[in-house]
């Protein structure tokens, strides 16, 4: 009988235990702060820094233009339940019809207190001729700098909003700066070795802007920005006649996120191959070449670069 009373008292004991590590893991989990980000880039990125130590969601998907989005009921839950919200910013999703400006409107949620632009502190480039608000190139993280300065952003909110977890944020952050500028570097002493004779970047959207900059690049282009009219007869005509003009190009580049008609089109009018596709708006699925912003930079610059020097 004692027996059996010490081992009733031992299965209680051990259940007791049991139930209060389940609780504690449940709390731990349900004390991870809720993270929304509007895209894979922003959730990549976020994700480097954070880790497990949050809950994530990304608005747009995977290979879609973050330009125009209609959210899903979904995202408006997260989006309301969130404690921290990412978005790009200049004139990107908060600009045109602004779908993330009626998004967080709805959720009543508020600018630098809930929801933070990462590309604060960016020198900003605007459309051709257009220097005036609205007409910011949006394309930023294309230049790995700037993709630093959104990372920084990104890490001194999760520390603030987060504080217990700070040196786990400046742990990852700073190592995650010394991979992107390691990559940054490299591709600055390969630009630079290739003749300038062949160094133009021809794309169907005009969003390596900050890309040319950062690498001494000049670039050409079909449209200048999505969203607004893409591929029309006039613009590939005026793209055709400017290449077969110009000595420079030997390969055409076309995104992963647009449609590839109007530079197969080019390619046939001009003779120039389609070289490579490339990234811009979005990373690639899980587990495929440029699955990562880290990984979608690499391949650019290494595409990018074996194509000019062809």
């Amino acid at each position: 009988m004692f027996k059996k009373i010490i081992f009733c008292f031992s299965l209680i004991i051990c259940s007791v235990c049991l139930l209060a590590c389940s609780n504690q893991q449940n709390q731990g989990a349900s004390q991870k702060i809720n993270v929304v980000t509007t895209n894979s880039i922003i959730a990549d990125i976020t994700k480097n820094i954070a880790a497990d130590k949050i809950n994530l969601h990304s608005i747009v998907p995977i290979g879609q233009d973050p330009h125009e989005y209609e959210p899903l009921p979904n995202d408006v839950k997260k989006t309301s339940d969130a404690d921290l919200i990412f978005y790009n910013g200049i004139n990107l999703e908060d600009g045109g019809q602004a779908w993330f400006t009626k998004l967080v409107k709805n959720a009543n949620k508020k600018k630098d207190k809930d929801y933070f632009a990462v590309s604060k502190g960016v020198d900003i480039i605007y459309l051709e001729g257009q220097e005036e608000k609205g007409k910011e190139d949006p394309h930023a993280w294309l230049n790995l700098e700037n993709g630093m300065i959104y990372a920084k952003n990104i890490a001194e909110q999760l520390q603030k909003k987060d504080p217990k977890n700070k040196d786990f944020y400046e742990k990852n952050l700073k190592s995650y700066l010394e991979k992107l500028a390691e990559l940054d570097e490299k591709a600055k002493t390969t630009f630079a070795a290739i003749p300038e004779n062949q160094k133009l970047i021809v794309t169907s959207e005009g969003c390596f802007k900050y890309f040319s900059k950062a690498y001494d690049i000049p670039s050409a282009y079909i449209w200048e920005i999505n969203t607004e009219e893409e591929g029309s007869s006039e613009q590939i005509k005026s793209l055709v006649e400017k290449l077969q003009k110009d000595p420079r190009p030997h390969s055409l580049f076309v995104e992963s996120s647009v449609d590839k008609r109007p530079m197969k089109t080019i390619s046939k009018e001009t003779g120039i191959p389609i070289f490579a596709e490339i990234f811009t708006d979005s990373v690639a699925e899980e587990g495929q070449e440029g699955d990562s912003y880290y990984a979608m930079m690499k391949w650019n610059l290494e595409k990018i670069a074996q194509g000019l020097a062809e």
